[in-house]
């Protein structure tokens, strides 16, 4: 199982993103998917999850409101949007299923 993840840019508090996560080798549709983020000197951290079919959605508190998780699994990815973005955003976001994570995409948010 291969993760790809993209998306991760500077941006200026109050914008906007979207992460993508290309899954390789793997039942992606029968799978769910997270997104976790590890901000600076801090412990990773779980941001977003959906289920397979029906695409049930949970957030963290952190993000909550402001994150929409959604996947296309004729494509085999995942999305993260990332709105109202905050300095407190910055982080180096990864994609994970099971036991398997990719490489990470970094999120700068400051002006």
């Amino acid at each position: 199982v291969r993760l790809v993840e993209s998306g991760g840019d500077l941006v200026q508090p109050g914008g906007s993103l979207t992460l993508s996560c290309k899954a390789f080798g793997l039942a992606f549709s029968g799978s769910e998917m997270k997104w976790y983020r590890q901000r600076p000197r801090k412990a990773r951290e779980w941001v977003a999850s959906i289920s397979k079919r029906p695409s049930i959605r949970t957030y963290s508190d952190a993000v909550k409101g402001r994150a929409f998780i959604y996947r296309e699994d004729a494509e085999s990815t995942v999305y993260l949007r990332m709105n109202d973005l905050t300095p407190e955003d910055t982080a180096v976001y990864y994609c994970n299923v099971g036991d398997w994570w990719g490489q990470g995409t970094q999120v700068s948010v400051f002006e």
